[in-house]
């Protein structure tokens, strides 16, 4: 290679490693260390009051958040309302009477606005509410990347068809978490989420009825509470050990086939995944370490920064 080409060659490496150096540090654990020093004491505060009223929001706050970051990247569209001319993310199919803890972000948003105002983005506040979510169930804990900003739009159309659904195949969860650069361990790991939360009867008839991979006894006791027809709504642990102690439990429960989710089976059920689902289901500690690290790499999805949509005063709706 002649010295120029190979001086322009190596000029152009240098210019797309400080882009790619530099957009991955416009997030930081210290964002805002000098712009809201409360914030994450605020944050916490908030959070352990509403978790010690009902665990189940520990769940819900970190299903807000994975449904944020899958649907144009974490930007807090999902927590806007529909008004008459706007139509949000709230009532898409995966998010239509199921997804919960708006009025947690709320809380907190007004509290951190009084110390702070208009300085903390809500898709910032979400992301670390699922984090101390996750931590007061007993889970672990991790250092939250900061700095996003709110979106300004939101797309119904994008929440019905990128989020992952709960009668998805494993090569389906596979490829939707692939298009988020998120990887099949990552998958895996993610989905462990559900060692805490519930799932409406809807979610899961389908499969306590007619899928031939689950435990018998498993099937009809959640046939008692989950009827054929009608009972939609009727609520379901997805770990049926310890619903609310965040755990490697929900793998425990594959490897017996009592995965209450369609798609939680699918991780095993003699695909790519079974090795790790076994790993996990005997190493708490990796599981647990796995899970931080896919938190991170998902809180990284596609985040507005730097002029880049907006600080909003209130989380549901934009300035």
């Amino acid at each position: 290679m002649a010295p120029l080409s190979r001086n322009l060659v190596l000029a152009f490496l240098c210019l797309l490693l400080s882009f790619v150096c530099f957009s991955n540090a416009q997030l930081s654990a210290n964002f805002y260390g000098t712009s809201c020093r409360n914030l994450q004491t605020i944050v916490s505060n908030v959070m352990r009051q509403a978790v010690n009223r009902e665990a189940r929001l520990g769940a819900s706050i970190l299903r807000l958040f994975f449904h944020d970051c899958f649907v144009n990247g974490c930007d807090a569209s999902i927590l806007l309302d529909d008004t008459t001319t706007f139509t949000g993310e709230k009532n898409a199919n995966p998010n239509r009477n199921s997804a919960r803890g708006y009025e947690v972000i709320d809380t907190i948003k007004t509290q951190v606005e009084a110390a702070c105002p208009n300085v903390v983005s809500c898709a910032d506040i979400l992301a670390l509410a699922a984090r101390e979510g996750t931590a007061l169930l007993g889970g672990p804990t991790w250092a939250v990347p900061l700095g996003r900003r709110d979106a300004r739009t939101a797309s119904q159309s994008a929440a019905n068809t990128q989020i992952p659904g709960p009668t998805s195949s494993l090569s389906t969860l596979i490829s939707m978490f692939s298009a988020k650069g998120l990887n099949a361990r990552d998958m895996t790991a993610l989905s462990g989420s559900h060692t805490i939360g519930q799932a409406r009867c809807t979610t899961f008839r389908n499969r306590i009825y007619n899928d031939t991979n689950i435990d018998s006894q498993f099937a009809t006791t959640r046939r008692a509470t989950c009827p054929a027809s009608g009972g939609d709504a009727n609520l379901a642990p997805l770990d049926i050990q310890t619903p609310n102690q965040f755990d490697n439990d929900y793998y425990q429960n594959l490897v017996v086939r009592r995965g209450l989710l369609h798609s939680d089976q699918e991780l095993f059920n003699g695909g790519s995944q079974d090795a790790l689902v076994r790993s996990y289901s005997t190493n708490d500690a990796a599981f647990r370490s796995d899970f931080a690290a896919a938190m991170v790499k998902m809180g990284n999805i596609s985040p507005l920064t730097g002029t880049n949509g907006e600080i909003r005063r209130n989380c549901r709706a934009i300035n």
